[in-house]
C-alpha cells in the first residue's frame, strides 16, 4: 500500500484489497444556498447593501439612546452593554463610532470625565426632515396603507407585517393612529392586530408594471401577446445564460397568470393553473410590493409575514427570487439578505427617486464618507477651541485691569488730598 502511494502519489482511503476499485464522485448539489453563493454578483447593489445595513444599525442605536433621561448621549465604556439591544453584536473600545465621525461626535464629559459620544447636529437634522416628510405625504401613504390591503387575499392584513417594512414604505412611526384610525372610511378593525379594507372605499388598482407593459406597446411596437404578462428583464454584467434558457424565458414571459390585484376565493396552485402560473403570481406581488416601497429594497425575511395573506406560501421565496436573477437582485452584504428590485436601479442609484429616498441618501452619504473629509470637523473644532481660548484670554484680561484698578484705588483711598502734596514734597527733597 505504502508503495502504491509513493508511487502514484494518490491517497487510498481503503486497504490493499479495495485500492482498485473505482471510485464515484457525488454530484454537486444544487440547492438554494448553492446558488446563493454562485450567484453573479453586483458590486455597486452589494456595496449600497453594505452601507444600508450600517445606517439601520446606526438608526437602532439613535432609537436607544435619544430616550435616555440625562441626556442624548452614551459612555463608550457603556455601548457595548447597548450594542445587542440595537442589533450590532459586537462595538469594543467605540471602534463603531470612531469609524463614522460624520455621524458620531465623540467628547469628554464635563463632570465625569470620561469620554462619551452623541450623534452630530447634522445626522439629527437629517433624522427631522425625514420625519417631517413622511408626516406631510399623508395621501401617498394612505394609497400605499389601500394597495397593500388590496394584495392581499381577502382583504385583510396583520399590522405588524406592516410594522416590520414600515420604514420601507415610507410610513411614520405612529401610523397606526396618524392614518389607520383617523381614516375610518378606508379602513376597519377586525381585531387589535388585523385590518380589513372597507368594500365601499375598494377600487380596482393597477400594477406598476402595467405602465412598462403599455409602454413597451406603443413605443417598440411590439404585439400585446409579448407584453401582456412579461417583467423588465435587465441580467448583471457578466450573467451567462444557460443553453436553451432563453426559450424557456420567452416562454415563462407570455405565460398568463393571475394578477395582483385580481380577486379569487381561494389562492392555491390548483385555482391558478398549476404551480408555473402561481409562481409567477407570487413574483408579480413581490415585484408590486417592492413598487410601493421608497428605496425598492426589502429584507428577505420579511416576506415571510406576508405569505400567508398574500397568497404565496406554497413557495419558497427565496428559491423563488433566485429562478429569476433578472428581476430580483439578492444581497448578502452585511450578514443580512436583501432583495433589490433590478429595474429600479441604474449603476447603482434609484433612477426615480422621491423626497423621503433624497433625504436618506444624504444620511447614507454620511456613513459613506467613513473618516474621509474630516478636515472640515478639525476645522470646525479648532474654531471653536480658538473662541473658547479667546473669550478665556478677555476674562483673564478684564480680571487683571479691574484687579490692578482696585489695587491702586485701595493703595491711595486711605489718604486725603493734604498728605498726598504733603508726600510729593518730601520726594522732591529727598531727589535733590
Amino acid at each position: 500500500m505504502r508503495i502504491l502511494q509513493r508511487i502514484g502519489g494518490v491517497h487510498f482511503s481503503g486497504g490493499p484489497f479495495t485500492a482498485t476499485i473505482q471510485l464515484r464522485f457525488k454530484k454537486p448539489a444544487n440547492t438554494a444556498q448553492t446558488r446563493l453563493e454562485t450567484r453573479t454578483h453586483d458590486p455597486k447593489l452589494d456595496l449600497l447593501a453594505f452601507h444600508r445595513r450600517r445606517v439601520a444599525l446606526i438608526l437602532n442605536l439613535y432609537n436607544l439612546i435619544r430616550d435616555k433621561k440625562r441626556g442624548p448621549f452614551i459612555s463608550l465604556q457603556l455601548l457595548s452593554r447597548w450594542a445587542p439591544h440595537a442589533s450590532v453584536k459586537s462595538i469594543s473600545g467605540g471602534k463603531f463610532v470612531r469609524k463614522y465621525p460624520h455621524v458620531f461626535e465623540v467628547f469628554t464629559h464635563p463632570v465625569r470625565r470620561n469620554l462619551c459620544c452623541r450623534f452630530t447636529a447634522k445626522f439629527v437634522d437629517l433624522i427631522g426632515r425625514e420625519q417631517q416628510v413622511t408626516h406631510e405625504m399623508e395621501e401617498a401613504n394612505v394609497i400605499k396603507i389601500r394597495r397593500v390591503l388590496s394584495l392581499s387575499v381577502n382583504g385583510t392584513i396583520h399590522i405588524h407585517s406592516i410594522r416590520l417594512i414600515r420604514r420601507e414604505l415610507g410610513l411614520p412611526e405612529d401610523f397606526v393612529d396618524s392614518i389607520i384610525r383617523k381614516h375610518c372610511e378606508y379602513f376597519r378593525f377586525i381585531d387589535s392586530e388585523i385590518i380589513e379594507l372597507l368594500s365601499s372605499s375598494s377600487e380596482t388598482f393597477t400594477a406598476q408594471v402595467e405602465k412598462w407593459r403599455e409602454k413597451e406597446y406603443t413605443d417598440k411596437w411590439l404585439s400585446e401577446f409579448e407584453t401582456k404578462y412579461a417583467f423588465p428583464i435587465n441580467f448583471p454584467t457578466g450573467f451567462r445564460l444557460v443553453p436553451g434558457s432563453k426559450e424557456k424565458l420567452k416562454n415563462w414571459q407570455r405565460l398568463q397568470y393571475l394578477k395582483p390585484y385580481q380577486r379569487i376565493d381561494k389562492v392555491t396552485p390548483r385555482t391558478c393553473g398549476g404551480i408555473g402560473r402561481y409562481e409567477k403570481r407570487a413574483v408579480g406581488v413581490i415585484h408590486e410590493l417592492l413598487c410601493l416601497t421608497v428605496e425598492k429594497v426589502v429584507e428577505v425575511e420579511r416576506f415571510a409575514h406576508f405569505r400567508r395573506d398574500l397568497g404565496f406560501h406554497h413557495v419558497n421565496v427565496r428559491e423563488l427570487l433566485l429562478k429569476h436573477p433578472g428581476i430580483f437582485y439578492l444581497s448578502q452584504r452585511g450578514n443580512t439578505l436583501y432583495v433589490f428590485l433590478r429595474e429600479a436601479y441604474q449603476k447603482g442609484t434609484l433612477v426615480e427617486p422621491d423626497e423621503i429616498y433624497q433625504v436618506r441618501w444624504e444620511m447614507l452619504e454620511l456613513v459613506r464618507l467613513g473618516r474621509r473629509c474630516t478636515k472640515m470637523l478639525g476645522a470646525q473644532e479648532e474654531s471653536e477651541l480658538e473662541e473658547d481660548d479667546l473669550d478665556i484670554a478677555e476674562s483673564s484680561k478684564n480680571t487683571h485691569a479691574n484687579g490692578s484698578n482696585n489695587f491702586r484705588d485701595n493703595l491711595f483711598s486711605g489718604f486725603t488730598s493734604f498728605d498726598l502734596v504733603h508726600c510729593l514734597g518730601l520726594f522732591r527733597s529727598g531727589a535733590s
